[in-house]
């Protein structure tokens, strides 16, 4: 008779328990020779050893297949004892799996030198057209951080100006005007994150969206910030923004600068920011461009013959 402890992920406990329970009542039934105490993260499992490391095989498949799908049901786990389905083995360039097990990976050159510069810098600036999967990767590495515990918030952050409309004719409060200038932030949690877990982690405060005006005054410790449409920022504003930068945080500033919708006498912040800080070493920069379009194939012809009328 040996016994061994086995750790869950304390951010997946809900998933992989189920409702009532009852994911852990399935897997009992599974393995009636073993006696199997779950108590928070923690798995006690005693018995003869033979037993003990298959019940540790197929935790640890049903972690891995929790990771990719964000879901666990009991089906799922009758499939993966009778070794029907197994987990994807997780491939160097898989950032994080999104909802319905979705791998997210960089898929152009410029992607691919976005991850990497965010491995090694903290504070990262990455422009170009729209479509280049710039705000969608930024928030795609900051989950992946999240999950991994490198740090303890994500704080997304959009400046509030209209792009051809008028923000006091919206309806509703401050939240309901606002929030149609944060929705393409949301849009990307929601692609990798479920719904009931997204919400959760925001009344957590674990995951902030906020206009650009409420990052005054904070030190920005343990996050990943992503200030995105940063062409929409002035230049005050956005070095109000840099300043915020705390022990152990990384900085994504995304934008276009051929989409500045300020008003014609205020210079784009990014613009002689991205001039201002190009040689300090320290600072990566991605510049994307058409061809790093990941978006529908006419997105690209779009932006070119755009480019061709300026």
């Amino acid at each position: 008779m040996i016994e061994k402890k086995i750790n869950l992920d304390p951010d997946s406990l809900i998933d992989f328990y189920g409702n009532d329970s009852k994911n852990i009542d399935r897997i009992k039934s599974l393995f009636p020779k073993l006696k199997l105490i779950f108590r928070g993260d923690e798995i006690k499992v005693s018995g003869e050893k033979t037993e003990v490391d298959e019940f540790n095989s197929f935790i640890k498949n049903l972690k891995l297949r929790l990771e990719q799908y964000n879901q666990l049901n009991i089906k799922e786990i009758e499939l993966i004892f009778q070794d029907k389905i197994k987990p994807a083995v997780k491939s160097k360039n898989i950032i994080i799996y999104g909802n319905n097990g979705k791998p997210i990976s960089p898929r152009s050159e410029n992607q691919k030198k976005f991850v990497t510069l965010y491995d090694e810098k903290d504070l990262i600036f990455a422009t170009g057209p729209a479509g280049t999967g710039k705000t969608y990767l930024a928030v795609a590495l900051a989950v992946k951080a999240l999950k991994n515990n490198e740090i303890k918030r994500i704080i997304l952050s959009r400046p509030a100006v209209e792009a051809g409309e008028n923000l006091g004719f919206l309806p509703g409060d401050l939240k309901d005007k606002l929030d149609p200038y944060l929705q393409a932030l949301y849009d990307a949690l929601l692609d990798i994150l479920p719904g009931n877990k997204l919400s959760k982690l925001m009344e957590q405060g674990i995951i902030q969206i906020a206009p650009l005006a409420y990052m005054r005054g904070r030190t920005l410790s343990d996050a990943v910030v992503v200030l995105d449409e940063a062409q929409n920022t002035s230049i005050p504003q956005l070095k109000m923004f840099l300043t915020r930068m705390g022990e152990n945080s990384k900085f994504i500033v995304t934008g276009d600068m051929t989409q500045i919708d300020l008003p014609k006498k205020t210079h784009s912040g990014l613009v002689k920011v991205y001039k201002i800080l190009k040689g300090i070493k320290d600072i990566g920069f991605v510049d994307f461009k058409k061809e790093d379009i990941v978006r529908h194939p006419l997105v690209a012809p779009i932006v070119e013959a755009f480019e061709k009328d300026n």
